[in-house]
């Protein structure tokens, strides 16, 4: 029998490891379907960052009224996104939430309204004869309708999409809506509206947005899995923010109902609210316990929880 080549040896030494070593698996849960705001997870998975890191992960499309801090609450999937408000309205409850990254440092959610409307900001907005329409009962609608009492507009349940604010573009220009900055208003102009725009953060009601949140349990027994995690998504959030158009293709592919401008325009719009001072500072994701602190504190005045929890306890602060 003759001997092995030293490239045959070789290759089957590697082809023994690769089998050898098996990636660990996690699922990522999304609370809305692919869109340039989780552009960077998707760029970790499709780019293979998150194995790079040392787990594989795949990315679950969501959509509308996922559970998806239920879903982690009760480990149906070990990491998910939600918003900050709502990670401490479940700790509340019990669920043992841990935010890992923040996506979004500023809220990205305002209010559009037509071009010609004399009003100056949401004080005005709220405060003006007019129609408004929100989802109630959400704690930025409490506290604005908290912040902005007594309020002369009229509020009206938000049906989702543009529909009725291009109606109005042909009538009652009073009419306003709820919107994500880089998603209705980019709509609107589409069809030849340019909306005035107005954020929420204004107000003093500014909860970090898109925040991957996993169990206290996880990070307890898998702590260099949920670091890989972390490392995976900061990786693949550099990259999307440096050149987004191969990821928005995919993610176009698994959402056709935006067109790939609308994702491009989109995903260019979100930069300054993906970036900030505390990010130039400590990368991408960073989170500081006084916001959450604050947020806490806005969310006892609305009397939506209690005192007595920690919000150095929300999220995940390794040390840097």
């Amino acid at each position: 029998m003759k001997p092995l080549k030293a490239t045959a040896v070789a290759l089957i030494i590697t082809a023994l490891s690769a089998h050898a070593v098996e990636l660990p698996k996690a699922e990522l849960a999304l609370n809305w379907k692919p869109e340039p705001e989780f552009g960077g997870f998707y760029e970790a998975a499709l780019e293979k960052l998150y194995d790079k890191a040392g787990i594989e992960v795949t990315v679950l499309p969501g959509g509308a009224g996922q559970p998806v801090a239920q879903m982690v609450a009760g480990k149906k999937v070990k990491y998910g996104i939600v918003a900050a408000d709502e990670l401490i309205l479940a700790r509340a409850q019990g669920a043992k939430l841990v935010a890992l990254f923040a996506v979004y440092q500023d809220d990205p959610q305002g209010f559009m309204l037509h071009p010609d409307r004399k009003v100056k900001n949401l004080k005005d907005l709220f405060q003006s004869k007019g129609t408004i329409a929100l989802q109630k009962g959400l704690p930025y609608t409490l506290w604005l309708e908290k912040q902005y009492a007594p309020i002369k507009a009229q509020i009206v349940p938000y049906t989702g999409g543009i529909t009725q604010f291009l109606a109005s573009a042909k009538g009652d220009k009073s009419f306003a809506q709820q919107c994500f900055i880089f998603s209705e208003p980019i709509a609107a102009r589409r069809e030849k509206v340019n909306p005035k725009t107005f954020m929420i953060s204004e107000s003093g009601f500014n909860p970090y947005l898109s925040v991957l949140v996993t169990h206290e349990d996880v990070i307890t027994q898998e702590r260099s899995q949920v670091e890989a995690v972390m490392k995976g998504t900061k990786e693949g959030w550099e990259h999307y923010l440096k050149d987004p158009k191969k990821t928005n293709v995919a993610m176009q592919k698994l959402n056709p109902s935006l067109d790939l401008d609308t994702f491009n325009e989109a995903s260019k719009a979100q930069m300054p609210f993906v970036q900030s001072k505390d990010t130039k500072k400590y990368g991408l994701g960073v989170m500081t316990e006084a916001r959450w602190k604050t947020l806490y504190d806005q969310l006892i005045a609305l009397k939506l929880v209690k005192e007595g929890m920690k919000p150095s306890e929300f999220f995940y602060h390794p040390v840097r």
